[in-house]
């Protein structure tokens, strides 16, 4: 009787221990939504256009730039057919040889008056820090709120190995997330901001980092570049 009991006992603890587990990872995904299925580029276009360029493809559950089969017109950045406002965004991403590209948010997409993302949305860059020129700039490495604020910590994977990055706006409070670690923090929107801008290579670019509202970019550099698990909570 003991050994049924304590055999019932073990049941009771298990089943207690899988329901915790569960509700804990349902409280974790909660309000998380994703931006890319791992199969299609449903949800993203090229910027200016109606559906995403074909020399973005989808393999292996991640959503990769070919740049070494490219076809005219079919490149370009990728933008989200959504616009957000306060979020917190992570996605995983790793970078070829000699790479460049970027997650550029708070896109103002309006083709006539801005011709790039970049116009407009200020950008995590991407990048191999060690195969790519712009790695030998300050502002320009991986991780870095591009030509704006050094990352504090340089903790970015070698090329070809994933990285998870995130980006958290909430009310003009910005952070940028590197493999579980913050590497940017400041505030958009005021003095600073301003001074910030107008030190950068955008001083002269009147619509850049000024929209609260906007679309995420994945930036065609030209250069091969993976992304995946993409998802967003609004805040």
């Amino acid at each position: 009787m003991r050994s049924l009991s304590f055999v019932i006992l073990a049941a009771v603890i298990l089943s207690a221990c899988s329901s915790g587990r569960n509700a804990m990872n349902s409280s974790e995904s909660k309000g998380w939504q994703k931006l890319f299925d791992g199969k299609t580029t449903s949800g993203w276009h090229t910027y200016g256009k109606s559906a995403a360029g074909t020399d973005w493809k989808v393999a292996d559950g991640a959503i990769f730039l070919d740049a070494k089969n490219r076809t005219p017109g079919q490149g370009g950045d990728l933008v989200t057919n959504e616009e957000f406002t306060n979020y917190h965004l992570k996605l995983d991403w790793k970078i070829s040889k000699n790479g460049n590209s970027g997650i550029i948010f708070n896109v103002n997409e309006d083709p006539a008056k801005y011709k790039a993302t970049y116009n407009t949305g200020p950008e995590m860059q991407v990048l191999d820090n060690d195969g790519h020129a712009d790695g030998k700039i300050i502002k320009h490495r991986a991780g870095d709120l591009y030509d704006l604020i050094k990352s504090r910590k340089e903790n970015v994977r070698p090329v070809g190995e994933w990285n998870t990055s995130e980006i958290i706006l909430n009310n003009g409070q910005l952070e940028f997330i590197q493999n579980g670690e913050s590497i940017v923090k400041t505030t958009m929107w005021d003095d600073n901001w301003s001074q910030l801008v107008a030190g950068s290579k955008f001083k002269a670019w009147p619509g850049f980092g000024t929209y609260k509202t906007g679309k995420i970019a994945l930036q065609d550099h030209g250069d091969e570049v993976w992304y995946r698990n993409i998802v967003i909570k609004r805040l």
